[in-house]
């Protein structure tokens, strides 16, 4: 074991874990935190209080909620581990996985745009993306080496087709 913990007593370069901290829910609850803190100190303009913008809010952040849950009953399903610092126990490729190979990050992303519109706070919005910037530098990028290390030439066909945030890779 190397002083990060990072591969597994199987043999080299195969990672235990994906993540350490900072883990992803903590990256989207900071961003979130953090727009919510500045909407005090500077709050969204008043024509983004209209009842429209409220309810487009809402559906979006309603839709984003929707695909985390989607994903994670997919995971469950396939009996996958779902905690971003635990190891793999499946490759998921089906459900919302089909299109996305990081549904629940682009969910929260999606919960975020929606949060800027439903609560009327723009703030969200620079959060959302500086979170989606971070979570992929942070988290997606080793979790992808994760899986290309446990499940090899599945993976490889599975990232080849499915885009990292959405459509087709």
């Amino acid at each position: 074991m190397t002083g990060s913990g990072a591969e597994d007593q199987a043999g080299p370069g195969v990672l235990r874990a994906p993540n350490r901290i900072p883990w992803p829910p903590i990256l989207f609850g900071t961003a979130a935190l953090a727009a919510v803190g500045l909407d005090f100190v500077l709050p969204g303009p008043d024509w983004l209080r209209a009842p429209i913008w409220a309810a487009l809010g809402w559906a979006v952040l309603l839709a984003g909620l929707a695909l985390d849950i989607a994903a994670m009953v997919t995971m469950s399903r396939h009996r996958a581990n779902i905690l971003p610092h635990r190891a793999a126990t499946a490759l998921v490729s089906t459900g919302p996985f089909a299109w996305s190979r990081n549904p629940i990050y682009l969910g929260n992303t999606m919960a975020m745009t929606g949060a800027a519109l439903a609560f009327a706070n723009p703030w969200f919005l620079p959060a959302a993306l500086l979170a989606a910037l971070a979570v992929t530098r942070l988290a997606i990028r080793r979790e992808e080496a994760h899986l290309a290390a446990l499940f090899g030439a599945s993976w490889d066909a599975y990232s080849k087709r499915t885009a990292r945030w959405f459509g087709r890779a």
